[in-house]
């Protein structure tokens, strides 16, 4: 990889990683599920108007909008909205990895390797330490329904691999027209009627700037500028060589969260984010990869958070 895309591959991680920091000022103003559907509405109407849709088949492009689109961001701004640390969010998200291998695994009848099994063991026992020290302080709701966010990425990426899109940016840019109708479904069941109208309403006021900053920052720099840098790097070079660069994104996260929000994560949540780390890019370890085969690697192919 040369310095250039290297450099490219850093810039992707910073703009990721203060995607979290963008996350939080969005939801101190917008309820969760109505700025989840916010979020991808503002991105799906130019897709639909002016984005040729990708010739793959809509089951796995539904399967790819649900659970990357839905399921993800639905549980992670749910975690947050209920007390995930803005931090601790983005590394418990890191669970997305292992994740992937164990239903590659399932659905696509990977092989996992030793050096993937060992990697997946010592993630849970990163995560069991985090949910632990959680737990001490009565927060274990928020670090489960990050798990789930994970679980629900790993979801969408067996969709994306599933779709086979030799367009992957047209593919995940029409991911996005997905989501906006089951979230805003979502947030009238359970939100109100009027909960996310109201907050619309006021956005000119209060914390509702700020939000709409980051609700522009999410859109432009998280997802289009982010994604298309990244879906760059993934058509040069093996996914095994890009995606451990995703595993910065925590560093990112947490250094912004402490410098911005004053969050202190406990040394243990620490301890336990650096073993998932650890042993979600075990889990990423590749024997040679075909070329063929580059774009469909069970690395995770990200829209950014």
């Amino acid at each position: 990889m040369t310095s250039r895309d290297r450099l490219l591959g850093l810039t992707v991680v910073v703009l990721w990683g203060l995607n979290f920091l963008a996350i939080r000022a969005g939801l101190d103003h917008f309820p969760p599920f109505f700025f989840a559907a916010l979020r991808f509405f503002v991105i799906a109407i130019p897709v639909v108007l002016f984005v040729p849709r990708p010739q793959v088949p809509l089951k796995w492009l539904l399967v790819y909008g649900l659970g990357f689109g839905v399921g993800q961001f639905a549980f992670l701004f749910w975690a947050m909205h209920v007390g995930m640390p803005t931090g601790l969010a983005s590394l418990v998200l890191q669970s997305s990895a292992p994740f992937t291998v164990v239903l590659g695994a399932a659905a696509l009848r990977e092989r996992l390797r030793p050096a993937q099994v060992g990697g997946l063991l010592v993630a849970m026992a990163g995560m069991t330490v985090i949910g632990w020290d959680r737990a001490q302080h009565a927060a274990l709701l928020p670090v489960a329904l990050t798990l789930l966010a994970g679980l629900s990425w790993a979801l969408g990426n067996i969709g994306n691999r599933k779709a086979a899109s030799d367009q992957p940016m047209r593919l995940m840019l029409w991911m996005c027209v997905i989501p906006p109708l089951p979230m805003l479904a979502l947030s009238l069941g359970v939100e109100g009627p009027s909960a996310g109208w109201d907050s619309l309403t006021s956005s000119l006021h209060g914390t509702g700037p700020l939000a709409l900053a980051g609700l522009a920052y999410i859109v432009i720099l998280g997802t289009v500028a982010g994604s298309g840098l990244w879906t760059a790097l993934l058509s040069r070079y093996p996914a095994g060589m890009v995606a451990p660069f995703s595993l910065l994104v925590p560093i990112v996260g947490i250094g912004a969260s402490w410098l911005v929000l004053h969050e202190e994560p406990s040394v243990l949540s620490l301890v336990g984010g650096a073993v998932v780390i650890a042993g979600a890019a075990a889990t990423q370890v590749s024997a040679k990869v075909r070329p063929s085969a580059l774009s469909h690697s069970p690395a995770p192919a990200r829209v950014g958070v």
